[in-house]
């Protein structure tokens, strides 16, 4: 499979564990989502992480999407003061750092995630998510899907087909 970049891809494997990302569920507001793939977007931006290791971020898009379809593979978190994350937030898309700051201020740390490639697939509405698991509520945080199996069986599903489109993005640390 090749990207947009026209490098070969690793996406459609269907096995999250294959390059030791951790794999995770975290919501995102389609707005930040579309700002990704504009180029605007270059971290994410958290008040809590994981720590020291990559992650593969399935990623649960919110209200009005409510649909569970992309793949997002992330850097270790870039971990520093409010005001340092603020700094990142600011270089990556001038017009950022002060919504940012605002964030995560209260916090004697904060966290900038390198974003490194982007994969959406055709995904899977929250109806169906529901259908599928009896329950489905969209995280708050993030969820380590090691710990709920049955829901990483369901992203690496998603995943196994063909993506729809994707993207590396160049690191702007």
């Amino acid at each position: 499979m090749i990207s947009l970049s026209g490098q070969p891809s690793s996406f459609g494997n269907g096995d999250a564990a294959d390059d030791g990302r951790e794999p995770i569920l975290m919501s995102l507001n389609p707005l930040y989502y579309d700002l990704l793939w504009a180029g605007e977007k270059t971290h994410e931006f958290r008040r809590r992480f994981l720590t020291g290791q990559s992650a593969r971020w399935y990623v649960y898009l919110t209200w009005p999407v409510a649909r569970l379809d992309a793949v997002i593979d992330l850097g270790p978190a870039i971990i520093d003061t409010p005001e340092r994350i603020a700094e990142i937030a600011e270089r990556s898309r001038p017009g950022n750092g002060a919504s940012v700051l605002e964030y995560v201020q209260d916090l004697d740390q904060a966290f900038a995630i390198p974003i490194q490639r982007v994969t959406e697939y055709p995904g899977m509405s929250l109806e169906q998510l529901r259908a599928q698991l009896g329950a489905f509520h969209p995280p708050q945080g993030y969820t380590k899907l090691r710990n709920h199996s049955e829901l990483l069986s369901i992203c690496e599903k998603i995943t196994a087909g063909p993506p729809s489109r994707e993207m590396t993005v160049p690191d702007h640390t």
